[in-house]
């Protein structure tokens, strides 16, 4: 983003801004300031703003500056987000239909399929949820500009103590209304063992073991059941050597207009030259 300086004279001094991708400005207050004062300069800066023909307004608050919210919902602006040190408002300007972009809508999660070579998967029981006392695979929810590779590879680390390397993304699942409001994505990744000595997490694991395949498919949790079934399938089926996966390569994308960061697209490609030889890869959503 390139400095927006605005100055028009003596008693226009107008709140420190830098102009977004959209027609859009973004004001991040850093010093402390009096809230009659943050009033004066937001009023005179949006006549100026709405005069220049900016769309939309994104104010960043620190925790610390907590009294400017109500100064700000008085002027019209709305909560966009809110983080462990901020809270994001947003208000729009121009006299057409409102284009800021939502709030994120989905959590990505990832689930760890680790075979072994005696055709065991990797399991482990929770100490808190609806699923303790329930052989399931390592899952977790991917921490904030985590790769899915990497975030999966961390997660059996955490919760069993085995080293494990990425081998491809077999299959992704969606559901809704998960956790206040949001969807879920989840992730079922093919993984390989590079150790086998299982040390658990002891805060959140109950239990870890390797089982048999035809065990951890025998269960009869009515709760797992569809996701267990459908990686049963996956597993039999990559075992047949009859579907392959999709693996990672950065491709360069251009810069978020809200981050100073140059982000990559993380995409996920089938290797070249293999078949598809399975009907895993369907259209046809997953369970759970």
């Amino acid at each position: 983003m390139d400095q927006l300086t605005i100055i028009y004279g003596a008693g226009n001094a107008q709140l420190p801004a830098t102009e977004d991708d959209y027609g859009g400005v973004v004001v991040e207050m850093k010093e402390h300031m009096d809230s009659d004062v943050f009033h004066a300069l937001l009023k005179t800066s949006m006549l100026q703003w709405k005069l220049q023909g900016k769309k939309g307004v994104w104010i960043k608050l620190p925790i610390d500056l907590v009294n400017l919210v109500e100064t700000a919902v008085k002027e019209g602006f709305s909560y966009h987000h809110a983080e462990p040190k901020y809270l994001m408002l947003a208000h729009w300007l121009a006299e057409t239909t409102n284009t800021l972009p939502v709030n994120a809508s989905h959590i990505a999660r990832v689930g760890a399929i680790v075979l072994n070579d005696k055709q065991e998967i990797l399991v482990v029981q929770e100490k808190i949820g609806i699923l303790q006392g329930v052989w399931k695979i390592s899952t977790g929810i991917l921490e904030q500009g985590e790769d899915i590779h990497v975030g999966v590879v961390r997660e059996v680390k955490e919760e069993t103590g085995i080293v494990t390397e990425f081998v491809e993304v077999l299959a992704f699942s969606q559901k809704h209304d998960v956790f206040f409001g949001k969807s879920e994505v989840l992730f079922l990744c093919m993984m390989r063992p590079l150790s086998f000595d299982i040390q658990i997490q002891d805060s959140e694991i109950e239990a870890a073991k390797w089982m048999p395949l035809e065990e951890y498919a025998a269960q009869t949790c009515a709760q797992e059941q569809s996701l267990r079934e459908q990686i049963t399938k996956l597993c039999r089926t990559k075992l047949g050597r009859g579907c392959t996966g999709f693996t990672p390569t950065d491709v360069y994308w251009r810069r978020s207009f809200l981050s100073w960061k140059t982000p990559y697209l993380q995409h996920f490609q089938v290797p070249l030259g293999i078949e598809e030889k399975s009907d895993i890869r369907s259209t046809t959503p997953l369970p759970g």
